[in-house]
């Protein structure tokens, strides 16, 4: 929570002042719906006085419980606080969230089951790690609203909308004709700010993880890097061998293509070989408040662990977005005070999202006002949240301009917790004119 006279006058998720004071919930509300009345019946998920909301999760997937959890228990938050605060314009948010285990099998399950039984009207908090119904989303028009890519469905189908906004045509063919882009601001960043030149990716051997890891391998060439590749077995991976290899090359800076898990095991091992790093640069999906009980092991490699993001960081509450989602998660989750996470703040910007193209149709909420809110040229923000973002469809040219945040680990001077240090003065302005990169899909 925010420190009394810091955060005054800001809103809370519940409708208080940072300091207690009453406020109006204007940031969770529009105007009473005229026309919502008490209705029941349901026309594609929507009543007078109700939108179903639709929540896929790989719970209890190959990687654990809390790799693919965040997205949802952060949207869940949104709606709950949304709801409390009396809905948006008149209708509250009815959520069914569904686990789908991590497998083809299990989400094209709860796919069918959200979509033709609960009769969902949008997805939200989306966080799939085999994303095997997106098909089935699209071919019912049913609109996936900041779902994490974990694969590529979200550059392939047009009703499907990423929580970092996409330039894709998204008709069916992953990409531009199968062609993937992406820029190499990350890169340019550690290597203008810390000056490193030499650095290791670490993958798994999953194709999704493969994918990734080589994407970061050629934005690190394409920046001048001398890049070292590491791929484990994501059965048995052995990191000694990884490192050993990444210390012969004399590697600086590392990244990486893992789960959080994974992390913790790759920089005990970094420590215990004596790898001197500028930087251990992690996922989103690492950035969280795990990080003593993960690197308890590794307090070197902790010493330099970072993070980017394209969203503000969750520690930062002197944002009223973020103080929101803080005050929010402490009031429905108090139990995820010690794994608070990025995710679970992308989870948040993912219902928020759904909730203002909602709150754009007024009384008349359709599938294509929705949809219409998401497709509109005006790039969204989040309220502050996000760096600015759309999905207006542009082929990109041989260079971008591109933003980003960045975190690093700070470990407690008094032996507390500690907490991720923003070291960026402003997101929206951290930014580099990059080379922009193909790959096949």
């Amino acid at each position: 929570m925010a420190v009394c006279g810091l955060l005054a006058g800001t809103v809370t998720a519940v409708g208080l002042g940072a300091c207690g004071t009453r406020l109006p919930a204007s940031t969770f509300t529009g105007q009473p719906n005229p026309g919502g009345g008490q209705g029941t019946a349901f026309v594609d998920g929507v009543s007078g006085n109700t939108v179903k909301v639709g929540m896929i999760d790989s719970i209890t997937s190959p990687v654990g419980a809390d790799a693919f959890s965040g997205p949802g228990f952060g949207a869940q938050a949104y709606f709950d606080a949304l709801n409390a605060a009396g809905g948006v314009n008149g209708r509250k948010i009815a959520v069914s969230q569904c686990d789908d285990s991590g497998s083809g099998l299990g989400n094209m399950q709860c796919v069918h089951k959200l979509i033709d039984s609960n009769q969902v009207f949008a997805f939200a908090g989306n966080s799939v790690f085999d994303y095997s119904g997106a098909s089935y989303v699209n071919d019912k028009g049913v609109p996936d609203i900041g779902g994490e890519p974990i694969d590529q469905a979200y550059d392939q189908y047009k009703h499907l909308y990423s929580i970092y906004g996409s330039g894709y045509p998204r008709n069916g063919t992953v990409g531009w004709d199968g062609t993937l882009y992406s820029s190499t601001e990350i890169y340019a960043y550690f290597k203008q700010k810390l000056g490193a030149h030499i650095a290791a990716v670490v993958e798994y051997n999953q194709p999704d993880s493969i994918r990734y890891g080589q994407t970061q391998a050629a934005g690190l060439r394409a920046e001048g890097y001398t890049v070292v590749t590491e791929q484990l077995d994501f059965a048995l991976p052995n990191y000694a061998a990884a490192v050993a290899d990444m210390k012969a090359h004399g590697v600086q800076v590392v990244f990486d293509a893992i789960d959080t898990a994974g992390n913790g095991s790759l920089c005990t091992a970094l420590d215990q070989a004596g790898v001197n790093l500028v930087a251990k640069v992690t996922t989103s999906q690492s950035w969280d408040r795990t990080v003593p009980a993960t690197y308890a092991n590794a307090p070197k490699c902790r010493n330099v662990l970072y993070a980017t993001s394209s969203e503000l960081n969750y520690a930062d509450t002197q944002y009223p977005t973020v103080a929101a989602f803080r005050a929010a998660m402490e009031k429905y989750f108090p139990s995820r005070a010690d794994k608070m996470s990025m995710w679970e703040l992308d989870g948040w910007a993912s219902a928020q999202w759904l909730t203002d193209a909602i709150r754009s149709c007024g009384a008349n909420v359709t599938r294509s006002c929705v949809e219409s809110f998401m497709n509109r040229p005006t790039p969204y923000d989040g309220h502050g949240l996000l760096i600015p973002t759309s999905f207006k469809v542009v082929r990109p040219g041989p260079t971008s301009d591109a933003c980003l945040n960045v975190a690093r680990w700070q470990d407690s001077a008094d032996g507390g917790h500690g907490r991720w240090v923003t070291q960026v003065p402003n997101m929206d302005a951290n930014c580099f004119t990059v080379p922009v990169l193909a790959s096949k899909g």
